[in-house]
This record gives structure tokens, C-alpha cells and sequence, in this order.
């Protein structure tokens, strides 16, 4: 009768420590093993400390519009001076591409290009990026408010603007397309606003 108590015992444990390995071992893998997927590619702005300012924002033909009209929906931002020279365009065309590979989600994301100075935009530039919203804006405004990395400019980023209007995230210089549609698909997965 007691040796069929202690298999009884051993028994229960057994179920038990099954039924919480997996609790554990969860755990242990995210605590101390740390995995690579909880960090981001773009690196993270506190949001409380980047709001959207007064940029002192037009349309091209030259109506009062902040950035602040598309609050609700996620802005990824370039910016630039009109002349949007090679790195300029491939930042365009990139934010064009990443917003597509969305698929259903693309909706969600608009694209915005301040361009910091009064000369001219190609037209041929502009029909090129159709649907990329186009704004200027006060160059020392827009240079006070984003933050770069050291050794670049605004010019050089790509932004994130959470759907609350506060600037979230900067990706690198010459930053890897494909990285930056994994981080925005877990932005979009994440996130039940915009």
C-alpha cells in the first residue's frame, strides 16, 4: 500500500512537471536567452518627447496643411530639398514599395515627403511618386524636431509616425528595405489604431 502511494506521488509530480516545462522553459528562453526578434531594425523614439509640431506646412500649390491632417493613419517620412537627387528618389521609391507590400494593411500607411525649400518639383518626380503626399515645410522647424544619428542628416532617414501624430522610430542611412517591412508588418500587427 505505501510503495503504491509513492508511485502515486512520483506520478502526480510527473504530470505536473509537464504541464509546467513549458511555462518555464518559456520563460527561461525569453528572460535569459533573450531571442533576437523582440528588437526592431529602426531604432525607437520615445514618442512623448517627439510630437507633432507646427512645421509651418503647405501643399505644393501652397495651402495650409500640418502633418497633423493625417493623424489616424501611420506616416512614414523623407525629407528633402525639391532637387531630391539619387538617395532622395530611392528613399521615395522604397516607401513607395513597403506601403505596397502591406497588401491589405497598405491603407493604413500613408507617405509623406517634406521638402524643406521653395524651388520647384519636377513634375516628371512628382508623377513618378504619385500618392506620396507632398509638403514643405520650414527647414529649422523640421531640423528641430527630427533627431538623427550622428554623422547624418534628416535627409538620410526614413521616419515612423504612430497614428496619435507622435514620431516613433528612425531607420538607418541606406537602410535595408527588407528590414524595414519587417518592422512596419509588426507595427501594423501590433497596433489596433490607424
Amino acid at each position: 500500500m505505501e510503495q503504491n502511494k509513492h508511485k502515486g506521488r512520483w506520478k502526480l509530480f510527473a504530470v505536473v512537471l509537464v504541464c509546467a516545462a513549458p511555462i518555464i522553459l518559456s520563460y527561461f528562453t525569453y528572460y535569459v536567452i533573450k531571442p533576437e526578434s523582440r528588437t526592431n531594425y529602426g531604432a525607437f523614439i520615445d514618442p512623448r518627447a517627439h510630437p507633432i509640431p507646427v512645421l509651418g506646412a503647405s501643399t505644393l500649390d501652397g495651402k495650409a496643411m500640418e502633418l497633423d491632417a493625417y493623424k489616424g493613419k501611420w506616416i512614414m517620412l523623407q525629407v528633402n530639398d525639391a532637387e531630391c537627387q539619387a538617395a532622395c528618389q530611392k528613399i521615395l521609391h522604397d516607401m513607395r514599395q513597403l506601403r505596397l507590400a502591406q497588401g491589405k494593411e497598405m491603407e493604413r500607411v500613408e507617405r509623406v515627403w517634406l521638402i524643406t525649400d521653395a524651388k520647384p518639383v519636377d513634375t516628371a518626380l512628382m508623377r513618378e511618386f504619385d500618392g506620396t503626399n507632398m509638403l514643405r515645410a520650414r527647414a529649422d522647424a523640421v531640423r528641430a524636431w527630427l533627431p538623427v544619428e550622428e554623422g547624418t542628416t534628416a535627409s538620410d532617414h526614413i521616419y515612423m509616425i504612430d497614428p496619435l501624430g507622435n514620431l516613433m522610430m528612425r531607420f538607418p542611412k541606406d537602410a535595408d528595405p527588407n528590414k524595414i517591412k519587417k518592422d512596419l508588418y509588426k507595427l501594423l500587427k501590433a497596433s489596433a489604431i490607424g
